[in-house]
């Protein structure tokens, strides 16, 4: 092997895909970094772990020495996201997990070449104002909004100064890929809304609010982007934004994503899924039964995303009128062309979910 890389985080949305997409690779020996095991580790190897306990973290050195890439994708959210994005414990966790696996990774990996942190356009302050369009790194960033974003990067760059190894930043737009029981994958929370619809005999109604437009990234995608960055003279200390290269409006996307489900479009009916889609948790637990699906009980499947869902599709959240688009002209000059139309997207997994059994078949 020549690459050895370590995935913190890889059971979530990003660390799955990267995991996946590096265990395809030739010469990259993977290690896999999680609380919970993926659902699949492919060729890697997988070693449980939780990034809040420093001590824990202190004894991973011995077991990821030789080291030469880190991605890092772990992430904490609070039960209440969106809300939970402001809170000073959220960001105070997601700084020291950070700062837990850095010291076994320093002690274990000192040919070490690249590490890829993961933001988002929190980092331009869409969680809390209107944000300028499109939003440009290194240009409308809102430092003076407390954010883990920048403890992170902070500390990765005073670290940096004691070693040789070089650094990218990705923030990409709402991630749709595969996951179970994470914070913000909108694939288990639309795919079992839709579910549960389908077997009432119902049409697949919007349950969104005012229309915004919004941008996406596919996580396959956004995988190959991390492993160009780990290796591109371009990408070195450098942050990107990264999307399809499209825009979209939910409610237009609206009739791809029932087709895709086998259902007609119902219309609009405003709906908050986080408020009312847990009381038919036995439902869905029916649903898996009828289906023989391979997905858990409802709550471990979808996580915080029927939160997730409502903020985007802009039921109660008045932040979702002003569109959050992003520049991705950055990236290109750097290298990375790669694209993808944002339907296509939808439908490519919503097919995977319905074709591993995660999902009833369309």
């Amino acid at each position: 092997m020549t690459n050895r890389i370590l995935i913190a985080g890889a059971s979530g949305l990003v660390g799955f895909a990267a995991l996946k997409h590096f265990s395809s690779l030739p010469d990259w020996e993977v290690i896999a970094l999680s609380r919970r095991r993926p659902q699949e580790v492919f060729n890697a190897r997988f070693i449980p772990a939780d990034l809040t306990d420093e001590r824990a973290c202190a004894e991973l050195a011995s077991e990821i020495r030789g080291l030469t890439h880190v991605v890092y994708a772990a992430l904490y959210e609070r039960p209440e996201l969106i809300a939970g994005w402001r809170h000073e414990e959220q960001i105070s966790v997601n700084d020291r997990m950070l700062r837990n696996l850095f010291g076994a990774v320093e002690r274990a990996a000192p040919e070490l070449k690249h590490v890829t942190l993961l933001q988002g356009t929190k980092a331009y302050g869409v969680h809390v104002r209107p944000i300028a369009l499109p939003a440009r790194e290194d240009r409308d960033e809102m430092r003076e909004q407390r954010n883990f974003y920048w403890l992170q990067e902070d500390f990765l760059k005073e670290r940096q100064r004691h070693g040789g190894w070089r650094w990218t930043i990705l923030r990409p737009q709402i991630i749709v890929g595969e996951s179970f029981g994470s914070a913000m994958n909108l694939i288990p929370a639309l795919g079992a809304y839709a579910a549960l619809l389908k077997e009432d005999g119902l049409s697949l109604t919007y349950p969104g609010g005012a229309a915004n437009l919004n941008e996406a990234v596919d996580a396959d995608l956004l995988a190959r982007a991390i492993a160009w960055a780990g290796d591109a003279p371009g990408a070195r200390d450098e942050t990107f934004n990264i999307t399809n290269g499209d825009v979209f409006l939910w409610r237009s996307l609206w009739p791809a994503i029932a087709d895709a489900l086998g259902m007609p479009d119902g219309g609009d009916m405003p709906l908050s899924l986080a408020h009312e889609m847990p009381k038919r948790a036995r439902d869905w637990d029916r649903v898996r039964a009828k289906y023989g699906l391979l997905s858990p009980a409802l709550a471990d499947f979808v996580g915080l995303s029927f939160q997730y869902a409502d903020s985007c599709l802009g039921y109660g959240d008045e932040r979702r009128r002003d569109p959050a688009l992003v520049s991705t002209i950055k990236l290109r000059q750097a290298g990375f062309h790669e694209f993808m139309d944002t339907e296509a997207m939808m439908r490519k997994w919503f097919r995977v979910f319905q074709q591993k059994q995660y999902l009833p078949p369309p």
